[in-house]
């Protein structure tokens, strides 16, 4: 077997309107609804759904809020990015630093969203 991509990641989330506006204020993210109360999150060809963690199907219901860790990539340079995050109230937990991401070096900080996952958000470099 091969694996050729991701297709996308899914969130169980705490309160799915907050999630929501958090991730459209902060990270310019499109939400969707994709049938009665199912959302989702877009952003270039990458897709976030979100489970609202209280009503979550059967098969997702070990999964907690805020046990998320991932890493997304923008071409907004880092000091914009640290700038930005700091005019939206969101703390930094860590960096800016460099690590080592899918395809080689990346600039990155660290912070989470309001049900406390990790987001890591960098810059190729």
């Amino acid at each position: 077997m091969q694996i050729r991509s991701l297709d996308h990641l899914v969130l169980n989330a705490r309160d799915v309107g907050v999630i929501i506006a958090f991730y459209s204020r902060v990270l310019g993210m499109e939400p969707r609804e994709e049938m009665p109360g199912k959302w989702s999150l877009h952003f270039g060809d990458n897709k976030i759904s979100l489970n609202d963690a209280n009503n979550a199907p059967a098969i997702a219901r070990g999964s907690v809020p805020g046990s998320g860790n991932y890493c997304i990539l923008t071409d907004v340079p880092m000091d914009e990015v640290v700038e930005h995050l700091q005019a939206h109230d969101v703390a930094i937990e860590a960096g800016p630093g460099k690590r080592i991401g899918a395809t080689g070096p990346i600039m990155s900080v660290y912070f989470r969203d309001p049900d406390g996952n990790l987001i890591e958000l960098s810059n190729p470099i």
